[in-house]
């Protein structure tokens, strides 16, 4: 087929599908999306309502993949023939509308604040902006490759634009319940999300500069807490929600243990972040004694009061004082610059390299899978690995 054999193929299936088609068979049409990647969508109407469904790619002429006319004629008849109604009533809910819904829905089901305060976020700064007013069975893959687009133009890295679709995903999924049928088909599943989100290298400090840091804390009143909470995160590995709300009755100086129990997440103490952080971890030695001399010098040594208290008020420790003392210690060290969760790394990293086994080390991090703890697993020793190389390159010269 030459080219003007194509175009003229392609006029006619155009100028068939404008064709008047019986009632009830619904109509076809192709869509170009801003790629220029075309799709056939077919539009119908069901107890007086319209549904408009994206039935798959077109096929171009002369190529062998996507839908022609016929198959999509055909695709168009089972859905027809399969497609279950929404409410009417519900027909025009908007995605901003919906959102609050399952927000609300979030909460009733006891997730935990911080989940609740990101999905919000997420959805107020991207998703309402772009497709709020939109209803939810309105808003076509196209409408999605488009907020990825913009949301690449603004420099966005891939996994916060995975956590954005995710979030719509999570909300069209909610949607499609079959107690709630709030929309009847899920226009996520259509779309490709770019590049995969893959774990950021562990960033974590050697036992020198853990050292150095807690040899250069910043004088003054919160001088003996922050020696002991640095010497704590790197050597207990509690994150840093934890420490702040941990309290004495929770150190078991007996068994040389410390008990997480909760944590706290803006502003408010809450349970640990997943059902394994409720945990157990033991303490060192130099733990123990940083601990023991905090306690005789701080004003809140009670059983109910929190270790890393506010020192004049008991209140818990403010996030970005510790920030700020933080990184005035490490410059004062000399120690290239690290966030304060790299000391949970560092515990996560001598403990794997001093040959503790990783189910052990998940129990200690309160991991909520043995996937995460396994990013430690490359500093663990394997003396058998380590005799294997010998036996093949033993006795070589370097």
């Amino acid at each position: 087929m030459n080219g003007l054999q194509s175009a003229n193929a392609d006029l006619y299936a155009r100028a068939a599908m404008a064709q008047r088609r019986a009632y009830g068979t619904g109509s076809l049409s192709v869509r170009t999306d801003r790629r220029g990647r075309e799709s056939w969508y077919g539009r119908w109407y069901s107890d007086g309502h319209r549904v408009e469904r994206r039935l798959g790619a077109r096929r171009v002429p002369g190529g062998r993949e996507g839908l022609t006319q016929k198959q999509a004629e055909a695709e168009l008849r089972r859905q027809i023939d399969t497609a279950t109604p929404t409410r009417p009533a519900r027909d025009r809910l908007t995605l901003e509308e919906a959102s609050e819904r399952y927000i609300a829905t979030l909460a009733d089901l006891g997730r935990k604040r911080s989940t609740i305060v990101g999905v919000e976020s997420i959805f107020r700064v991207w998703l309402r902006p772009h497709l709020g007013d939109r209803a939810l069975n309105a808003i076509a893959p196209e409408d999605i490759d488009d907020l990825i687009a913009t949301m690449r133009d603004a420099e966005l890295s891939t996994k916060t634009i995975h956590n954005v679709i995710g979030a719509l995903n999570a909300l069209y999924r909610w949607a499609l319940h079959p107690r709630r049928l709030l929309a009847t088909s899920n226009p996520v599943e259509l779309v490709e999300v770019p590049g995969k989100v893959g774990q950021p290298p562990i960033r974590f400090l050697t036992p020198d500069e853990v050292e150095a840091v807690v040899g250069n804390v910043v004088a003054g009143d919160y001088a003996e807490l922050d020696r002991a909470l640095y010497v704590t995160a790197a050597q207990a590995g509690l994150r840093q929600g934890e420490l702040i709300a941990l309290r004495w009755s929770d150190i078991d100086w007996k068994a040389r243990r410390i008990r997480v129990e909760r944590s706290h997440v803006l502003g408010e103490f809450d349970t640990p972040k997943s059902a394994r952080s409720s945990r157990s971890v033991p303490m060192s030695s130099r733990v123990v004694a940083e601990l023991k001399a905090w306690q005789k010098v701080t004003r809140w040594p009670g059983a109910k009061h929190l270790v890393f208290a506010e020192p004049v008020t008991g209140e818990p420790l403010l996030r970005n004082g510790i920030m700020r003392r933080w990184r005035k210690a490490l410059a004062a060290a000399g120690v290239p610059s690290h966030r304060f969760h790299d000391l949970r790394h560092t515990f996560g990293t001598q403990a794997a390299g001093a040959g503790v086994a990783l189910r052990t080390l998940q129990q200690w991090m309160g991991h909520a899978t043995i996937a995460t703890t396994m990013r430690y697993a490359d500093y663990a020793p394997n003396a058998e690995e380590t005799a294997m190389i010998e036996r093949a390159f033993g006795g070589g010269t370097a």
